[in-house]
């Protein structure tokens, strides 16, 4: 008879841990990717994915980073503004399946004919609901708090008009509906890590240092005590578009 291996899954993590924080110290493995990753660009490398059929435009190592929390935290309610083609949504709705409740609210600007058809036939629609206006707008608003049951726990993403002041006002609008243990999370913060030489151009709008979500989201954290970034997250978001972008409401 063999003998038993030992349970080793709380080394294990521990050991995952440390390595997450020790390679988000380590600034020039970071930039080596980073130049790795201005070179994928060139090939649309974040446009090259789908989720259950329907293109997904993010990084795999976000959406690996996404489903970690979504599974952790379990969250009744994900909100995300920018759906774009609809895969996020699908995809989080698809999480949200597995773990046998809730739903996503998607809120964008224009949700264009092809895009809601794609999402309104696929089988997680029955866990999606979308929200066509201006995300910040008081009447967008009103729509989504009254997507959200009394004494849900809700998970905010925001992924739309990355500018700064617009980041800065989606932070200041969605902040106060993310509850106590959930996260929010701000997409493309990489644009705020690379100089300006490295920034992506091939999009409709390009966004430079300073004009983008992590100067967003560094002026956002220094005007609440309710957030605090993930250090372990982010430290293994190295082929990602959101390093430093996952932040964890700590109080309510």
């Amino acid at each position: 008879m063999s003998q038993m291996s030992k349970d080793d899954r709380i080394e294990f993590e521990a050991h995952k841990r440390e390595m997450c924080l020790a390679l988000g110290r380590d600034e020039a493995t970071f930039n080596t990717i980073t130049s790795a990753l201005y070179t994928l660009d060139t090939y649309d490398y974040s446009y090259l994915w789908s989720f259950m059929g329907v293109p997904i435009i993010q990084m795999p190592a976000d959406v690996m980073a996404t489903q970690e929390v979504i599974w952790a935290t379990k969250p009744d309610v994900i909100i995300e503004t920018g759906v774009a083609r609809g895969g996020s949504v699908i995809f989080m709705a698809a999480m949200l399946q597995l773990i046998g409740k809730g739903k996503v609210v998607g809120v964008d600007i224009d949700i264009r004919a092809h895009n809601r058809e794609a999402i309104e036939s696929h089988p997680m629609a029955g866990r999606i609901e979308l929200i066509e206006g201006p995300s910040t707008a008081p009447e967008t608003m009103a729509r989504v708090r009254a997507a959200i049951p009394p004494g849900a726990t809700v998970m905010v993403i925001l992924d739309s008009d990355h500018s700064r002041d617009h980041v800065l006002d989606e932070l200041r609008t969605y902040g106060p509906l993310v509850t106590a243990g959930q996260y929010m999370v701000v997409a493309d913060t990489l644009l705020g890590r690379v100089p300006a030489t490295q920034t992506p151009t091939k999009r409709s709008k390009i966004w430079h240092p300073g004009d983008e979500p992590l100067a967003a989201l560094t002026a956002y954290l220094a005007e609440t005590d309710r957030f605090e970034v993930d250090p372990v997250i982010n430290g293994k978001l190295v082929l990602s578009s959101s390093p430093g972008g996952y932040v964890r409401c700590i109080r309510a």
